[in-house]
């Protein structure tokens, strides 16, 4: 390249640099800003599942202890299918059926079953009874099919072994089977209602929630559970309970949860008289999250028939069983030329059950105190000790004889009724003051046991005028119309030289052992009769007190005043 060339280019690149510094400079770009969208997001839906505290609130409201918490008993069902009998459910498994029979007219769906079976059911207002083996299972198809909408759903108290203690009939072979009868969609309004109802029973195990009373008591021993006795305060006091049971009345339980453990994982135990309320509030608990709830079979029924202790109450049925099964030749009398010897030598405390009017009229034993036999359990400060001998008396034997038994269960070991009274006394032409007896010294009363003495107290103060005693001759008018159940009570020799026409002889201490062979009605009239009074005294006061009967009346005088009377008097051919 020539010289002359190079500066030429030199000169053109020097020129081309300051032509672009003298230049405008270059538009740069503007951006543009715009603003982001709003972004909408909604709160995720929470499904929210049915109120199992609120159903439960509201079906317990409904279901009063004046109707039986929704119970029939099985003598009222009993009635009602002789005209138009409820469409009747049996909820057991076909083992149980075919081992224990069934009630004719039933059929059967299994407790875990019903509720995908609601086609197989009458309309929501049609009579439904539904029926166990208890009343557990029974409860909790009743209490669901409640909730679902059906209107007219019991339970039968104590289930079909109520029924049968009942004395109603059972039938054995296969039950028939459930046809359809209605569209079971149309039923099941709410379905997230219908699937918390069955899903609890498609979980049930095989002991259904229950626990034995056998088992309970192991419990107890061990770490026990926590205990709710759902029954009412006035069950809960009169019938005895388990010693640390909470009691929350069934009606009430739900504005009570705050006696409920709170932890959901708590042990608790749910218990009533016979299972029926005990097996509803069970099912809410485990509806409302609490996982282990157990409701304990046959309620305090159950427990009692093992017996196992209650506080608070006491088993009559044993304790009277085992007095009159074991009740010794001579029933505990003294006779009155045996009592008359006794005062002179070395003189028992004479204590006389009669009311003051009966004394000013017929006089006393000399050396008696008074006080009526409504009043002695109230007085027992002014008794002697319990081994020191008392020898009772009244006008026949037949109040003495009340009053001798209830000191005996009280502990009084060495007491007696005088034979025939003060009529016996007389009789034997033995010596009465008139006047009034000595009053009866205050001293200390004895240490009892509470619980007895509250039931006999009992017994004692709603004793009416009369002391449950009927004469010979309004009974004789009686076994024209509608003669009641009569026991005869003596042994074979006294029987055998003569008794009422239609009387059932039972003697005394065979009582216990034939309980089966006396009316299932606890209404239904009964006399019981001995020779004086003093033996049927004892098993009137035993079948109100041990078995609830109550229209239960004791022949007063007995024999003797029937014959007395000459009244007709039957003897076996010989």
């Amino acid at each position: 390249m020539s010289k002359k060339f190079q500066v030429l280019f030199a000169l053109f690149m020097v020129l081309s640099m300051v032509m672009s510094a003298c230049g405008a400079p270059a538009a740069e770009p503007v951006a543009e800003v715009t603003e982001a969208p709003a972004v909408v997001t909604e709160a995720p839906v929470v499904e929210v599942g049915p109120d199992a505290q609120a159903l439960f609130t509201e079906l317990v409201t409904s279901l009063p202890a004046d109707k039986g918490f929704g119970t029939v008993k099985p003598a009222a069902l009993s009635e009602e299918m002789v005209d138009k009998a409820p469409y009747l459910l049996d909820v057991r498994e076909v083992a149980e059926i075919e081992k224990d029979g069934f009630i004719e007219g039933a059929v059967n769906i299994p407790v875990r079953d019903v509720l995908n079976n609601l086609d197989k059911l009458p309309g929501l207002d049609e009579p439904i009874v539904v029926y166990c083996a208890s009343g557990h299972r029974g409860s909790l198809v009743m209490a669901s099919l409640k909730i679902l909408g059906y209107t007219n759903v019991r339970n039968i108290g104590g289930g079909l072994g109520g029924w049968k203690k009942a004395n109603q009939p059972v039938v054995t072979g296969s039950m028939p089977a459930a046809p359809a009868v209605l569209n079971s969609a149309a039923i099941v309004e709410d379905k997230a209602l219908f699937d918390m109802l069955n899903g609890f029973f498609a979980e049930m195990p095989d002991d259904f929630y229950t626990v034995k009373a056998d088992k309970l008591n192991e419990e107890l021993a061990d770490k026990a559970p926590v205990i709710i006795d759902v029954r009412t305060a006035d069950e809960f006091n009169k019938d005895g309970y388990i010693e640390g049971a909470v009691n929350i009345p069934f009606n009430d339980f739900f504005a009570n949860l705050d006696k409920v453990p709170a932890e959901k994982d708590a042990k608790i135990v749910v218990m009533c008289a016979s299972g029926h309320r005990g097996a509803m509030i069970l099912m809410a608990l485990r509806l409302m999250g609490y996982t282990d709830v157990r409701n304990l079979g046959g309620g305090t029924g159950a427990w009692k028939a093992a017996n196992l202790p209650l506080e608070g109450w006491v088993n009559w049925v044993a304790v009277w069983d085992e007095y009159l099964t074991n009740i010794p030749e001579g029933f505990y009398t003294i006779k009155a030329p045996d009592l008359n010897t006794a005062l002179a030598e070395n003189a028992p405390f004479l204590l006389d059950v009669r009311e003051a009017g009966e004394i000013e009229k017929d006089g006393f034993i000399a050396g008696a105190v008074n006080i009526p036999v409504r009043e002695v359990l109230n007085n027992l400060d002014k008794l002697p000790a319990q081994d020191k001998p008392i020898v009772i008396y009244c006008a026949s034997g037949a109040r003495g004889a009340l009053t001798m038994a209830a000191l005996q269960f009280l502990g009084y070991t060495d007491v007696k009724n005088l034979a025939g009274g003060l009529g016996g006394w007389k009789k034997a032409e033995l010596a009465v003051e008139m006047g009034t007896p000595a009053a009866p010294v205050a001293g200390t009363a004895p240490a009892v046991d509470e619980t007895r003495l509250a039931g006999l107290q009992a017994f004692f103060k709603d004793m009416p005028e009369g002391f449950y005693t009927v004469k010979g001759a309004d009974l004789n008018t009686e076994l024209v119309d509608a003669a009641p159940f009569m026991i005869d009570l003596r042994g074979d020799e006294e029987y055998a030289a003569g008794y009422i026409e239609g009387v059932n002889h039972i003697v005394i201490n065979t009582l216990p052992a034939s309980i089966a062979s006396l009316p299932a009605d606890k209404a239904a009239p009964i006399v019981s009769i001995c020779q004086s009074g003093h033996r049927g005294a004892l098993a009137m006061m035993y079948l109100r007190m041990a078995h609830g009967y109550t229209n239960v009346r004791n022949l007063a005088g007995g024999m003797n005043a029937w014959v007395a009377a000459e009244l007709p008097v039957a003897k076996q051919p010989k």
